[in-house]
């Protein structure tokens, strides 16, 4: 149980962190306290539901805006604009024999439409749209990590509650057998056939076995109120798991384990995706200084021409410009730098994700091959502790042996039954590691 408890704790600050965003996120519907939750269902609820995965999906959308934003350099830039302007004094004009004419008149009126257009920028636009599409596809990509990581604690958390449950069970019996026996030497006693020294004995081994159950007990609310964060409900929910610990198998060779990793996982692909991302920075950068031909029409009414400045007339305005930038305070040549920088930088850590996925497949490999063996020594041990109580059981109506020894085949028989539903939970552990270090899964 302890292993357990240590694997677990290895987690609490990943799944803490994960937690932080989900304070404002209305809990899902809690189960009926008698209905059973097996994996799948769990994991379908927590994938869909956990608010650093919907917080990662908005990402997504906010790239489809960012996209949408760097496209917009295709369209027009149409704008409205209306005004009125009071001028005085009026400078009048005086021609002998014609009269004296008003420059321009007093009450100016205006409204126009402006739109400008770009032309051609000399793929600028279409290299802001790339850098932006890589994003999106790591904003993507960074979901399927999200969901990777919450899927190794959902799945640790699930089968260290399905051994705490069936733990309690075995527990139950065991306290159950002391106290017969307590209460069989408690009679023996009265007869003068057993020691206080038996009864004692056995009131210590009952204790022992009721603090067991308490740190059983205060596990199973830790691995409940995890759980219940996870899926949304309550922290105090009372839920229960399947029982049954469904052990998955992998159909990957061994021999090509780090290979496969290497080709699925989450990590490698979003680093290869930032690489990407970093040159296409670069070329985005490259071409910012690029020139760009634009056009523009200006088009309305307003007041102020001769010969009648009063009278509103539609006028327009249209023609082309080619802005060229000549230079730009070495801003660009410094962002380039910067860029071939961050394109080392992510070079170097995918380099360094490959060898972390490479260690971590390693180790898993060899802690559920150590599980696998487990197992069969915790099988061999069930067998033989069963069949050692049932020698005991026969010997001590025979008289051969005392209270206590019997005492001490039936605590062997319940610890190797425990520590075989230990071996399998760790199996499972061990299997949902190996399967999210290869970049399956958990299944």
């Amino acid at each position: 149980m302890n292993r357990i408890k240590t694997g677990v704790a290895s987690y609490i600050f990943l799944f803490l962190s994960l937690m932080v965003s989900g304070q404002n996120t209305a809990p899902a519907s809690p189960p009926n306290p008698d209905d059973s939750l097996n994996l799948k269902q769990i994991m379908e609820t927590v994938l869909t539901s956990y608010p650093s995965v919907l917080k990662a999906q908005q990402a997504i959308q906010a790239a489809d805006a960012a996209i949408g934003l760097a496209r917009s350099g295709y369209l027009p830039d149409i704008a409205g604009l209306a005004n009125y302007t009071r001028l005085g004094p009026v400078s009048e004009l005086s021609i002998p024999n014609m009269g004296t004419f008003q420059i321009f008149p007093e009450n100016n009126y205006n409204a126009q439409v402006d739109v400008r257009q770009t032309i051609y920028d000399f793929s600028i636009t279409s290299h802001k749209i790339k850098v932006e599409e890589s994003g999106k596809m790591m904003a993507e990509k960074n979901v399927d990590l999200v969901k990777q990581r919450l899927s190794l604690i959902t799945a640790i958390s699930y089968y260290s509650l399905v051994y705490l449950q069936e733990a309690l069970k075995v527990k139950d019996v065991q306290l159950a057998n002391l106290n017969d026996h307590l209460a069989f030497v408690t009679k023996k006693k009265e007869t003068g056939s057993a020691t206080q020294y038996e009864i004692l004995t056995t009131q210590v081994r009952i204790s022992t076995a009721e603090n067991q159950k308490v740190d059983i007990l205060t596990s199973i609310k830790t691995q409940k109120a995890i759980l219940n964060t996870l899926l949304g409900f309550p922290v105090g929910t009372e839920l229960k798991v399947a029982s049954r610990l469904v052990i998955p198998g992998s159909d990957v060779n061994p021999d090509s384990l780090i290979v496969f990793a290497l080709q699925h996982r989450a990590e490698m692909a979003l680093a290869g995706l930032k690489e990407d991302h970093a040159g296409l920075r670069l070329q985005a950068v490259r071409v910012k200084n690029n020139p760009v031909l634009g056009a523009y029409l200006s088009g309305g009414v307003k007041n102020g021409y001769i010969p009648d400045m009063n009278q509103p007339t539609l006028n327009y305005a249209a023609g082309v410009g080619l802005r060229v930038p000549i230079f730009d305070a070495t801003r660009k040549r410094n962002e380039i730098k910067l860029i071939h920088s961050e394109i080392n930088q992510t070079k170097q850590e995918t380099e360094q994700t490959k060898r972390e996925i490479s260690v971590e497949v390693y180790q898993n490999e060899a802690a559920l091959l150590a599980s696998l063996q487990k197992i069969k020594q915790s099988d061999l041990q069930v067998r033989q502790a069963e069949e050692a109580l049932q020698l005991a059981k026969v010997s001590f109506e025979s008289g051969v042996i005392t209270n206590l020894d019997l005492l001490d085949a039936e605590t062997s028989e319940a610890e190797s039954k425990v520590n075989l539903i230990k071996a399998n939970a760790d199996y499972a552990v061990s299997q949902a590691r190996l399967n999210i270090s290869l970049g399956r899964p958990v299944r």
